[in-house]
């Protein structure tokens, strides 16, 4: 029998993964406006902005666009299967990884470097989770399958979207629709797949020269997943997203676009002593465009965004309470966030000068109310417990000093300020008024970077260095959600200093007509990083955020050669490495050395291909250290992994594609992971990780109009 089998015994009502009243009237909508929208009417010939005809490849890696930049179509056909979120997706992209929870709402992790190191943002703003846990990581709202663009730029190189982003940026996009007569257009998807997987994409438009409207609608489902030793996983989960756009645009270099969405899901987790059965969103936007100003200003953005994050945890919908211990009663938590932003750049053009500067803000408010009980949560009022504010300016310049030379800096000035609600901390026997209630904390942030990018004259090879350092406000997570803070001090909010990572990005590019290649390094400082100290007690285990000093470097490879008109064959490889400088120790939770390998087959309407993964163990650990959602429990074995998958092109409209991942049912688990936690089958005195999906068979099938 499986280990899992009496933990994840379910009623027939918690089984159940029945959409409430409001999904249903939601879908129903979305159904009708696609439906309108099919009404036959004339083609446009001037769309631009989608493509009529599919490409019948599977892309297995994608190669930068340009120095430290990773621009890809997010709706393009990738191995593994279909990702059910913004995180699963990010992983298939060399330096990413993935803090794993079972099937799905895991936390990206790029280069080592995880949470608010990284700065994600859709349609330009961002949408804040608001699990203390993060349960409810940013990327868990994101469907990437209904953004057009992802924008990857790795390392401090920029400073136009937001402050932080010391690993990198990460953009999800949607471009605006351009309609030169009335004409419509219409982009779907089905995905079937093991493990009750069943994935379903609407994306329709409709338009003309002056305006467009855009309606997109989702779900996902999938049930509780195999691992390769065929034990079953708790990891179904079940979303849906809808949003509506609507654009005006005057002439060619205007536009004026209203946004709206909603969505919600639940997911359960293997490692987790909860599971999130809510995961509400709110979304509002409006963004200004104006081109082709002058000889001078050449263009003008604004935009304006509202995201709000209603996410509840409970021991009780998706699985039923132990009945013992700590949490053996039914409870619930229910926290959400707030999220208001704004930003307005310009840009400039002289002969050989690009200028783009700016002004940014955001406030984010963040509340809470739990209890014990089934639902009892709902008759409580929520709590204020924490406000955050920044300011920002910001500068970005390109000089195009040569025909084979161009320098880019930029530089940024943020003010951030928090404020803690909280009258008291800890709970039950261990309450206590909180010290630094009403308290307001801020600090003035500097960053910038520089950039040189050659062309060489004789070789299509761009060569680039760039320096950045930017200081970056302790977020929600690191001041609110650990027990205590660095020794001495009254706690998290009132010490944990900002953090501080200097770092040098270097790397190589060469493409040719049959052979594209790419090389990029790091090496960097990072003062008063930011680290989470676990300690095992009688009452559960405690948290302490502390500031240490470190040190980081790795990098990528990556390689696609066209051995013939059909065959291509590709390769990428990812190190990241972190030194604890403060005692010496290895840096906790950095992805262990990750090769993937790939081969295709490709005619004119069809393709096959492998994708082959190796991971190598990972032996550089600090046990119990970590971040606010995982910590190094136990050195890890490496791994391999072998997938096929085939594409078929029936018509410039329909495409079927297909796949099988772990071909040879490979038991294994993500160094990356939630072992440990008092999850389903997981007792916290027995800390396993959590498995990898077995054998996992897919099909999708896309159509576009």
């Amino acid at each position: 029998m499986s280990r899992f089998s009496a933990d994840t015994r379910l009623s027939p009502a918690q089984a159940s993964f029945a959409p409430n009243e409001s999904s249903i009237r939601f879908r129903h909508a979305t159904a009708f406006l696609c439906g309108a929208l099919l009404t036959p009417m004339v083609q446009a010939d001037e769309h631009a902005s989608h493509s009529e005809e599919l490409s019948p490849t599977v892309i297995t890696a994608i190669a930068p666009s340009s120095p430290l930049t990773i621009v890809t179509d997010p709706k393009d056909p990738r191995q593994p299967v279909p990702a059910s979120d913004g995180g699963d997706y990010l992983k298939t992209i060399p330096g990413f990884a993935l803090v794993r929870n079972g099937g799905t709402n895991g936390d990206p992790v790029l280069r080592g470097m995880f949470g608010s190191r990284l700065n994600i943002l859709t349609n330009g703003g961002q949408l804040l989770g608001a699990c203390p846990g993060r349960m409810d990581a940013p990327t868990s709202y994101i469907s990437p399958e209904t953004y057009d663009k992802l924008t990857v730029i790795k390392g401090p190189q920029t400073v136009l979207w937001g402050p932080g982003s010391s690993a990198g940026t990460i953009l999800f996009d949607r471009e605006p629709e351009y309609f030169g007569e009335l004409g419509t257009r219409v982009n779907a998807s089905v995905l079937a797949g093991s493990n009750g997987r069943f994935d379903k994409v609407v994306d329709a438009a409709a338009g003309g020269p002056l305006g467009y409207v855009r309606v997109i609608g989702n779900t996902a489902h999938a049930d509780d997943y195999r691992d390769g030793n065929n034990d079953t996983v708790p990891s179904r989960y079940e979303k849906w997203n809808g949003d509506v756009a609507l654009g005006w645009t005057p002439d060619a270099d205007t536009l004026l676009e209203l946004t709206a969405g909603k969505g919600d899901g639940e997911a359960r987790y293997a490692g987790r002593g909860m599971d999130g059965s809510q995961f509400k969103r709110e979304s509002l936007g409006l963004r200004f465009e104006k081109s082709n100003i002058g000889d001078v200003l050449d263009k003008v953005e604004a935009q304006i965004y509202y995201n709000y994050a209603d996410h509840v945890m409970d021991n009780y919908t998706l699985r039923t309470p132990s009945g013992t211990g700590m949490m053996g009663g039914p409870m619930a938590s229910n926290v959400d966030r707030r999220t208001l932003g704004a930003r307005i750049k310009g840009t400039w053009r002289w002969a050989d000068v690009q200028l783009v500067s700016g002004i940014d803000a955001q406030t984010s408010e963040h509340r809470q109310r739990s209890a014990m009980g089934i639902d009892i949560y709902k008759e409580l009022p929520y709590t204020e417990d924490a406000d955050f504010h920044n300011y920002g300016v910001f500068s970005e310049l390109t000089w195009y000093a040569a025909e084979r030379d161009r320098l880019i800096g930029g530089a940024r000035l943020d003010r951030a300020s928090a404020k803690d609600y909280r009258q008291t901390t800890g709970s039950g026997m261990m309450t206590r008024p909180n010290p630094t209630a009403d308290e307001t904390r801020a600090d003035t942030l500097p960053s910038g970077f520089v950039r040189y990018e050659h062309n060489l004259a004789d070789s299509p090879t761009t060569l680039y260095a760039g320096l950045g350092h930017t200081q970056r406000f302790p977020d929600y997570w690191e001041l609110f959600s650990p027990k205590s803070g660095p020794a001495g001090s009254v706690n998290a909010f009132d010490s944990i200093k900002p953090e501080k990572t200097t770092q040098l990005d270097f790397g190589l590019q060469y493409k040719t007509e049959d052979l594209e290649a790419w090389a990029s390094g790091y090496v960097g400082q990072v003062r008063d990083y930011i680290l989470f100290n676990y300690t095992s007690t009688p009452m559960g285990t405690t948290s302490q955020a502390e500031n240490i000093d470190a040190r980081i470097m790795g990098g990528e490879l990556g390689a696609a050669y066209q051995l013939t008109s059909n065959w291509k064959t590709d390769a990428t490889l990812a190190y990241a490495w972190g030194k604890n400088s403060s005692d010496g120790n290895a840096l906790p939770q950095m992805p262990p050395l990750d090769a993937r390998f790939g081969l295709t087959y490709s005619e004119e309407n069809w393709s096959a291909g492998a994708l082959w993964r190796v991971v190598a163990a990972q032996n550089r650990i600090d046990q119990n250290k970590g971040n606010v959602v995982g910590k190094d429990f136990d050195k890890t074995p490496g791994f391999g992994v072998f997938s096929l998958n085939g594409a078929y092109r029936i018509d410039k409209h329909w495409r079927v594609s297909t796949g099988v991942d772990n071909l040879f049912g490979k038991a294994y688990a993500e160094h990356l992971n939630l072992a440990g936690n008092a999850g389903f089958g997981y007792p916290a005195n027995d800390p396993q990780a959590i498995k990898e999906p077995g054998r996992t068979l897919w099909t999708k099938v896309d159509m576009s109009f």
